[in-house]
């Protein structure tokens, strides 16, 4: 496991911290980081504030394989993750050619100074392009720059996956249960103890008037997978419960 590839997420903008906008980028990273075996193990959500970015990124790209923002490089006033990603690297903003190319050629006429300001890349930096969108985001060194928007975020992040370091894929099962936390503390402890290799979850939910108990078992090793989860089974049929494995529970 020490060899695993890491990642985190720094989510950026104003926006997110007010709740006017909910985020849909932690999900989708989480997700896919998970896949190619590079699990999202932090995730911050800071203000455009200058300061702000830079120590967060500063901090996360020392400690971690790969990390990813999202949000602040559009065309308005507080978009300035780029600026900020500069300053972080000590580099200067350069204005990247081809990229103005595609923005003329998208744009036309309505190309103008603030969009042009998506073109200016910190120096040494490549751009992350996609179909969905002419003007980039960038990665410069471990540091990936995606747009806040989700569909163009996605589009970014499968356009550098296939370059980065793949680990073992994390898998995932889980039981469900109409039972509360409470019933299975203990004995989830015993397993937990007994399968260090995996993570073992526990998450309550009410549904159709019933509380109900979700036990998820998670890591790369899918016989330690698999043992945790025959021994969540057992410990519901002890207590005569009905559960489901892998299936969401119908009332």
């Amino acid at each position: 496991m020490s060899d695993t590839p890491t990642a985190s997420l720094i989510v950026i903008g104003n926006e997110i911290l007010s709740g006017r906008t909910r985020d849909a980028n932690i999900q989708f990273l989480a997700s896919a980081l998970g896949k190619i075996g590079a699990p999202l193990v932090e995730v911050r959500v800071i203000p455009d504030i200058e300061k702000e970015i830079v120590t967060a990124v500063n901090a996360s790209r020392s400690k971690f394989t790969y990390v990813f923002t999202t949000g602040g490089i559009g065309p308005t006033h507080d978009d300035i993750t780029a600026v900020c990603i500069a300053k972080a690297f000590g580099v200067p903003l350069v204005r990247h050619q081809p990229s103005v190319e595609k923005m003329e050629h998208y744009y036309g006429d309505k190309l103008n100074a603030a969009r042009l300001k998506m073109a200016d890349l910190p120096e040494g930096s490549e751009p992350i392009e996609t179909r969905v969108t002419s003007a980039p985001g960038f990665r410069i060194e471990n540091v990936y720059v995606l747009a806040g928007v989700p569909s163009i975020a996605q589009a970014m992040f499968d356009s550098v996956a296939p370059s980065l370091a793949h680990g073992a894929p994390i898998v995932s099962r889980y039981v469900e249960a109409h039972m509360g936390e409470g019933d299975l503390a203990e004995t989830l402890t015993e397993i937990q103890n007994a399968f260090p290799a995996v993570d073992l979850g526990s998450y309550p939910f009410f549904r159709t008037g019933r509380v109900g108990l979700s036990v998820v078992v998670k890591g790369t090793d899918v016989d330690a997978i698999d043992g945790a989860i025959e021994q969540v089974v057992k410990a519901v049929e002890a207590l005569d419960q009905t559960y489901s494995v892998d299936a969401v529970l119908e009332a």
